[in-house]
């Protein structure tokens, strides 16, 4: 499992930039829980990483700030039982967030005025609801 992630077309990020840990799982399992580290912890060290252009970089820091620790995202699987699938897991799940980082940002909206068209319907609109509810209303007998 040695293979580089692939984030974007543009940016791949080795494999030898990403450390793995193993651990315990906690949760049900039986005693299999108790001798298997299945748990994954994949790291990757986002503000030094040689491999993610500068442009991207301090963007992606911008948006996972409150997820890196020292520049450093940490990534964490134990939802399968066998460690191979919780790796996997682990790799896709990073690289669904750097690729959700790395998205460029949405243009910014022009504010617009609504048409005088829009505006005139509207207010029809509401005098139709202010007479449908006047009606409803019960007469007093005088």
């Amino acid at each position: 499992m040695a293979a580089d992630l692939a984030v974007t077309r543009a940016l791949v990020i080795p494999a030898s930039e990403l450390r793995e840990r193993f651990s315990r799982s906690s949760g049900p399992g039986g005693q299999g829980v108790n001798t298997t580290d299945s748990r994954v912890e994949l790291s990757f060290d986002l503000a030094r990483s040689p491999s993610v252009p500068e442009r991207l970089r301090t963007r992606m820091v911008e948006r996972l700030g409150s997820r890196l620790a020292d520049g450093v995202l940490t990534i964490a699987a134990s939802e399968q039982r066998a460690q191979l699938q919780n790796r996997a897991a682990a790799r896709e799940r990073l690289a669904a967030l750097l690729r959700a980082a790395a998205a460029a940002p949405p243009p910014v909206r022009r504010a617009t005025t609504p048409s005088r068209g829009s505006q005139e319907r509207r207010i029809a609109a509401k005098k139709r609801r202010g007479v449908t509810k006047r009606n409803r209303r019960a007469a007093f007998d005088d």
